[in-house]
């Protein structure tokens, strides 16, 4: 099973952007403890980070019918970009949305999410975990759909 991990804006900055807010691991050291966790579950990775909206539109494309479901953390772009929500939905791949932070306890134009109704699930919260919660969440979904036809 392959899964693809897709980054937005400024997560490439994780770890010295706004520490208290976001924490202090960075982006690498979250993509290596999935790496680990997806040896556990016996799946793929691939990792992309992007800060424009349509780098991620285009990412999202190239990853049609390569991989079976992605973690997306769309960063600010989560809450108003319906062209990354319509090419998520457009490319019919799973997916679970990440955010570090709560983003229904934040400012009130961080608590929407335009991604959110196109999603499989919604994971939120957890700082740098979200991302393992996320992943364990969604491969387990895909397992139980492909079992359950």
């Amino acid at each position: 099973m392959k899964i693809a991990v897709i980054n937005g804006p400024n997560l490439n900055l994780l770890g010295v952007r706004e520490p208290a807010l976001y924490g202090t691991e960075s982006l690498a050291d979250i993509e290596k403890n999935l790496e680990s966790v997806a040896v556990e579950l016996g799946v793929s990775l691939s990792f992309s980070q992007h800060n424009g909206e349509g780098e991620i539109v285009s990412a999202v494309h190239s990853l049609r019918g390569k991989v079976d479901g992605a973690l997306v953390n769309a960063g600010a772009y989560s809450h108003t970009s319906l062209a990354i929500r319509d090419a998520l939905a457009g490319t019919s791949i799973p997916f679970a949305e990440v955010h570090l932070t709560n983003i229904y306890a934040r400012e009130p134009e961080r608590r929407r999410s335009a991604l959110a109704d196109a999603a499989v699930a919604v994971i939120a919260g957890f700082g740098p975990y979200t991302y393992e919660l996320a992943l364990r969440g969604l491969v387990r979904s895909l397992k139980n759909k492909k079992a359950n036809g």
